[in-house]
């Protein structure tokens, strides 16, 4: 697993053994911010990102590395949370970061008592965990962390249907790649 473009272009991430984490591969890393950027790639500059379930921290590593401001990085296993520490450090990233461990609803309110509003947020968690794709896109589409023109992006199994709306929060685009899939999300 490697960091795909920008500063950090090439550095490699580390995982932990065994399946607890499933990071989101390369290719559809890739194809994600391809999407994103729209090729423009100075569309992600000074953006704040919110990584649920963050795992490894690849794609907040890789939003970092490509002109995020901030990344809130939210993981409630201590050992995946200072695995996302140690890859930041590995990669060479100092600042632009916040690591919140918490299971995501608590984290969800912490982050928007602290008035943050994202202009991404990627939400992955274990696929095993499907209930926990409509309570957290539930709570988003509530919550004051999502602006007028915020994204929600949730990574799937193909064969799993998250969702199409959840309030306000409407989806507008799905991709597939391989066995895995993105749902896009906006108000």
């Amino acid at each position: 697993m490697r960091v795909i473009a920008g500063q950090y272009r090439r550095r490699t991430l580390r995982s932990l053994p065994g399946l607890e984490i499933r990071p989101t591969a390369d290719r559809l890393r890739e194809t994600l911010f391809n999407v994103l950027c729209a090729g423009d790639p100075a569309s992600l500059a000074e953006t704040t990102w919110l990584d649920l379930y963050a795992g490894t921290g690849a794609v907040g590593i890789e939003a970092l590395s490509r002109g995020a401001r901030m990344v809130l990085f939210v993981e409630s296993s201590k050992a995946a949370a200072d695995l996302i520490a140690a890859n930041l450090r590995s990669v060479g990233i100092t600042g632009g970061f916040q690591i919140v461990k918490a299971e995501a609803g608590k984290a969800l309110r912490q982050l928007e008592a602290a008035e943050n509003v994202a202009d991404f947020v990627f939400l992955d968690p274990p696929y095993s965990m499907r209930d926990e794709y409509p309570k957290t896109l539930t709570v988003l589409a509530q919550s004051k962390l999502l602006g007028e023109r915020s994204v929600v992006i949730a990574e799937h199994e193909k064969r799993f249907d998250p969702g199409e709306a959840f309030g306000e929060l409407r989806r507008y685009r799905t991709l597939v790649q391989g066995d895995a899939a993105l749902s896009f999300y906006r108000r």
